[in-house]
């Protein structure tokens, strides 16, 4: 894994495309993910946008933004919603040692947001309650448990055990914070009553997003030149289909009535 430091010029990004209804800003402390050689790193749609990769293969390489707590003071305004992150996660594992996440957060203190949406694949997420709870913003917490399967057939392992996962969202939950479980994108689930049932005691709400709509190009075909697919239909068939989400939507219902949301609608916030 390569890791530079870097002095960025912004750090606040208006929002376009399938964030313009989520946020009016999105918000990445760094560049590029560690995580992207794992389990979310096959399904991650950031992997296939040139301006972020620039030719480097996803997983390899991390960009930390030094200065972006103090960017974000002076770019700061009261009616910004900010969605952290859209390209990156919080709290990759380098973040426990550079802790830019954490002094955003602490800027965040000063200066807060109309809204804050956080987006983690990381059950380290849990160490920074003190740090979230202390923002006088409406937050939602979104933590990314895309199935209740440790493995996919073919695949590296997931970053984060999806006990671990729950473990954490339900720690975020006991804190007073709005907890949402994303499963994005969405892969086979073994037992989904089941699934949902564990969910119900750790979350307040779930988005379903499935990677055709969710990234970005026509019937997901970014993600169908991929080793994901392949593995999700070796474990159940159909599953690549917007069928399958729509019935793992109705799942769900049973036990998140009117606290379900689907694709960019439900990182927006509205469940149905």
């Amino acid at each position: 894994m390569q890791v530079e430091r870097v002095t960025a010029r912004t750090i606040l990004t208006p929002a376009t495309g399938y964030l313009s209804s989520v946020c009016t800003h999105s918000l990445n402390p760094y560049q590029g993910c560690s995580f992207g050689r794992s389990l979310c790193g096959v399904a991650c749609y950031v992997q296939h946008n040139p301006w972020i990769t620039r030719g480097r293969l996803w997983g390899h390489f991390l960009v930390a933004k030094t200065n972006a707590a103090e960017l974000y003071l002076a770019e700061a305004r009261p009616s910004q919603r900010i969605f952290l992150a859209s390209s990156t996660d919080p709290f990759v594992p380098q973040e426990r040692s550079l802790g830019i996440t954490q002094q955003l957060l602490l800027a965040m203190q000063t200066s807060p947001p109309a809204e804050l949406v956080l987006q983690t694949h990381s059950a380290d997420v849990a160490n920074h309650l003190h740090l979230l709870s202390a923002i006088s913003s409406q937050i939602r917490v979104h933590l990314s448990i895309e199935s209740d399967r440790e493995r996919l057939p073919g695949l590296p392992p997931a970053a984060f055990s999806v006990e671990s996962r729950l473990r954490a969202a339900a720690q975020v939950k006991a804190a007073g914070l709005f907890t949402v479980a994303t499963l994005s994108p969405l892969f086979p689930l073994a037992s989904p009553r089941e699934f949902f049932e564990r969910l119900q005691m750790c979350v307040d709400a779930v988005v379903i997003d499935h990677f055709i709509e969710g990234d970005g190009s026509r019937n997901g075909q970014r993600t169908r030149r991929t080793a994901l697919p392949v593995a999700m239909e070796s474990l159940l068939p159909g599953s690549t289909s917007l069928d399958y989400r729509e019935q793992v939507v109705q799942w769900a219902r049973e036990f998140f009535p009117g606290r379900v949301g689907v694709g960019s609608a439900g990182f927006a916030g509205n469940y149905s």
